[in-house]
């Protein structure tokens, strides 16, 4: 016996909550929000680890239509992005829709009923919609290094901090040198006796420019929205110039210049400069910024080591050197698994394929939202609407708003199935690979984890995030439709008047 809903969202992150929130909008009720863990927030409530920030402006990071005036810094703390999320999810009514602690098994379309069933740790439920909004930054990547399970000493990823472990005074062996290790790195450094850093890859570094924002500003922000509006406009408009220089290598070495003048200013020791310096072109892996990460390297109880990791042993980490390095605790920076979409492994089309089946290594969607031989499905941050340069959210809000548009025309068309055209995904997809053909991303001379197991690029968007909005509307012509028998027919919107769109950015 199952549970069956009109709409079942997979996450409540910040596409996940943002889904609910549209849905709620346009007046579709009928809605389940699935969630593994207990409380809402995403990677925003996963990872706790010291320094946790985001890089991307507050003002522009969070949603356009739930501006937060109180924002204490100009790029916010992991404490008050989950603070946002959480905020939102009960400003807007929609956690009486979340189901926690339903971790979703498998995710099945079923032909005949014309719906999906889905499979959870606390029971099975169908839906005639599923959203996947599990974002890609969910599931930690750890490295199977050879020893590893000897170790002595503590282990853990940077996302699953473990916070009763204490490191005052110990050595900490931090392998990978990603997005994450360049935030907790600098925070635990004055704590540890001995930092001893593996580093495969250097990376770009540049400083981040953050202040905290006073209580006046603060003031004028709730008392004047169009004042916070102006900043947000002024800090899209500024960031969406970036995609040129991805777009166009060339560009790239004025900026790397400036980075190089930050890395000598900061970093004063030759040799230690020299391991720090990047040999590929700005931007083929993504930008670090941060203005503490390059000084704490230079500290006293700081090594950096450049040689690869041939096995770890009971007391450290040993490298092909032969050096052994002792430690007592090993934090994984290592990043995620972002190939692909999390529920790819489980989610089952029209023919039994899974996504990653079907996708064969290198995931494809139109539009980066719905997939053929997947009916009703729904990626939010799926194939190539990742960004480079800008805010994510961005990029959600233009998902939803073609995810309420299918809905709608779902709902006014009696359709139960829908599905895009397979010679429109693939006429996409191969405009996309040709757009990104000349990019940094491709031509940058470093292997990335924007690149997918066949070398394609299947992550980024190559353009302005207003070329993607425009793009992203829900066109019938488009897609595949099957007409739905009457009792299959979506509910009719609750409230007169059509959906509100999303603000622009």
């Amino acid at each position: 016996m199952s549970t069956h809903f009109q709409i079942a969202v997979v996450g409540s992150g910040f596409a996940g909550i943002g889904a609910a929130i549209r849905l709620k909008q346009a007046g579709f009720h009928d809605f389940v929000v699935l969630e593994r863990a207990d409380a809402v927030g995403g990677t925003w409530r996963d990872n706790t680890y010291p320094g946790c920030a985001c890089d991307v402006e507050s003002h522009l990071y969070s949603f356009s239509f739930a501006p937060n005036p109180h924002w204490s810094r100009l790029f916010s703390p992991q404490t008050e992005l989950h603070a946002y999320l959480d905020d939102c999810a009960r400003r807007f009514g929609v956690v009486p829709h979340i189901r926690f602690g339903h971790q979703v098994l498998s995710s099945t379309w079923l032909e005949d009923s014309q719906c999906w069933r889905l499979e959870t740790t606390r029971g099975a439920f169908t839906a005639d919609v599923l959203v996947a909004g599990s974002g890609a930054l969910s599931e930690p990547s750890t490295p199977r290094l050879p020893g590893l399970n000897s170790f002595a000493g503590k282990v853990f990823h940077s996302a699953r901090w473990d916070h009763t472990h204490p490191l005052n005074g110990k050595r900490v062996a931090v392998i990978g040198t990603g997005a994450s290790a360049i935030q907790f790195v600098p925070a635990i450094q004055p704590q540890v006796a001995q930092l001893t850093l593996f580093q495969r890859t250097p990376a770009w570094v540049v400083p981040r420019f953050d202040r905290a924002v006073s209580a006046r500003e603060q003031r004028v922000f709730a008392a004047l929205p169009i004042a916070q509006k102006l900043v947000r406009l002024g800090t899209y408009l500024r960031r969406e110039t970036f995609v040129v220089g991805f777009r166009a290598p060339p560009i790239m070495r004025v900026v790397e210049r400036y980075a190089l003048r930050y890395l000598e200013r900061t970093v004063k020791d030759p040799v230690l400069r020299q391991k720090l310096t990047p040999s590929f072109r700005m931007g083929c892996k993504r930008i670090l910024i941060s203005s503490d990460y390059l000084p704490a390297l230079t500290q006293p109880n700081v090594q950096v080591v450049t040689d690869g990791i041939r096995e770890v042993r009971p007391q450290g980490v040993v490298t092909h050197d032969g050096v052994e390095h002792a430690a007592d605790t090993i934090i994984f920076g290592t990043g995620f698994q972002v190939a692909g979409h999390p529920s790819a492994h489980i989610t089952r089309g029209r023919s039994g394929r899974t996504l990653a089946e079907a996708w064969q290594g290198s995931p494809k969607a139109y539009l980066g939202t719905m997939t053929v031989g997947f009916p009703n499905l729904f990626l939010l941050t799926g194939p190539n609407t990742g960004l480079g340069h800008n805010s994510m959210l961005l990029m959600i809000e233009s998902q939803l708003n073609l995810l309420v548009g299918a809905l709608e025309h779902m709902r006014d068309q009696r359709v139960s199935a829908l599905e895009p055209r397979p010679e429109l995904q693939a006429s996409y997809v191969a405009e996309l690979d040709r757009k990104l053909a000349s990019t940094v991303w491709n031509k940058g001379g470093c292997a990335s984890w924007y690149l997918d197991e066949t070398g394609r690029n299947s992550t980024l968007w190559p353009g302005f995030t207003l070329a993607f909005r425009r793009r992203a509307r829900f066109r019938a012509a488009e897609y595949l439709s099957q007409p739905a028998p009457a009792r299959k027919r979506m509910a009719p919107v609750s409230a007169p008047g059509s959906s509100p769109r999303l603000e622009a950015p």
